[in-house]
């Protein structure tokens, strides 16, 4: 029963971080890409609007899902075999990546969100170009690190998965 629920949990470390990694890679390379060729007005509404609709329970479970199952999956492999068979040290790997993108969320991505936010309606700005260029450029950027560390971390539970997969054959 106990390596069911290692393989389980590994598995669903892995579906939740592609989905992180995945939702970060869509806004770098369409979103925001996208939406840097609107006008200030649209862009400040769209980001907005993004920013509330994105808080929904299908983004928590993905959002907190990646951290809470792939340091579950780590502590189920010190407790099982000691030093995890050697998908340990990729686990953890993935779980500090994992980290790292939401640090960046908390202390960068959703400060600015917030900020975009606290501007107000779109349609009462006085000098939308001013709020936008205090948003865009550095979220973009710093999504950037969040899509690069989330691939980078689901690419470690992909090759933990391997890994696990050829010593349970």
């Amino acid at each position: 029963m106990l390596a069911l629920f290692r393989t389980s949990t590994l598995i669903a470390s892995v579906i939740t971080m592609g989905l992180m990694a995945g939702l970060f890679y869509a806004f770098s390379c369409s979103v925001m890409l996208g939406l840097h060729q609107a006008d200030d007005r649209t862009f400040v509404t769209a980001m907005q609007r993004i920013n509330v609709a994105i808080l929904n329970p299908w983004f928590m479970i993905s959002f907190f899902g990646a951290l809470v199952f792939t340091i579950l999956a780590g502590v189920l492999r010190i407790s099982g075999s000691g030093t995890g068979g050697g998908l340990l040290p990729w686990i953890v790997a993935a779980t500090v990546l994992y980290i790292v993108a939401v640090a960046v969320t908390g202390g960068i991505n959703v400060p600015l969100n917030n900020q975009l936010d606290a501007a107000g309606d779109p349609g009462a700005i006085a000098d939308l170009a001013v709020v936008r260029a205090a948003f865009e450029a550095t979220w973009v950027r710093w999504n950037v690190v969040r899509a690069v560390a989330c691939t980078a971390a689901f690419g470690c539970l992909a090759w933990a998965l391997v890994l696990h997969g050829r010593s349970s054959a």
